[in-house]
């Protein structure tokens, strides 16, 4: 079924409208809640993706977190910068890159838990429960999972 058409299409009326301002709110929101830490919210991705062992190299990265690998080489060279993460070459395979956090990249993710979870409960403060697990499913449901 198509939703849209040449006729009735808007763009501020779009669904990728809405999507791309509510992911702007809370990108920014959350901006402002980590420069405490001194990172950004795709900094934040990033971390907590080493962190957790969802990702270790910048491809790996890329594809989880959705982002091209141009971009994913300047985010780790600004968290190397920072003393966040390191890189080393694959014993295996000289083409592949591992990352992993520091001491103080691990001490970073370790306080994002706790600034997190405020932002997005604030955001989402006038949803329900039932709301709340809607709007999940639809989002999975949309982005094909």
């Amino acid at each position: 079924m198509d939703h849209y058409t040449s006729k009735n299409f808007t763009l501020t009326e779009s669904v990728g409208f809405a999507l791309s301002k509510a992911r702007n709110l809370i990108a920014s929101e959350m901006d402002t809640a980590l420069e405490e830490l001194g990172i950004t919210s795709p900094q934040m991705g990033v971390l907590l993706s080493i962190s957790v062992g969802a990702a270790s190299t910048p491809f790996e990265l890329s594809k989880l977190l959705g982002i091209d690998t141009g971009l994913m080489t300047r985010l780790l060279d600004k968290l190397e910068t920072k003393g966040l993460v390191e890189r080393s070459r694959s014993v295996e395979d000289r083409r592949v890159v591992n990352l992993a956090l520091t001491q103080e990249g691990v001490a970073v993710a370790a306080q994002i838990p706790q600034i997190a979870p405020k932002v997005l409960n604030a955001r989402l403060r006038k949803f329900s429960k039932a709301e709340f697990n809607e709007l999940c499913r639809l989002l999975r449901k949309f982005a094909g999972d």
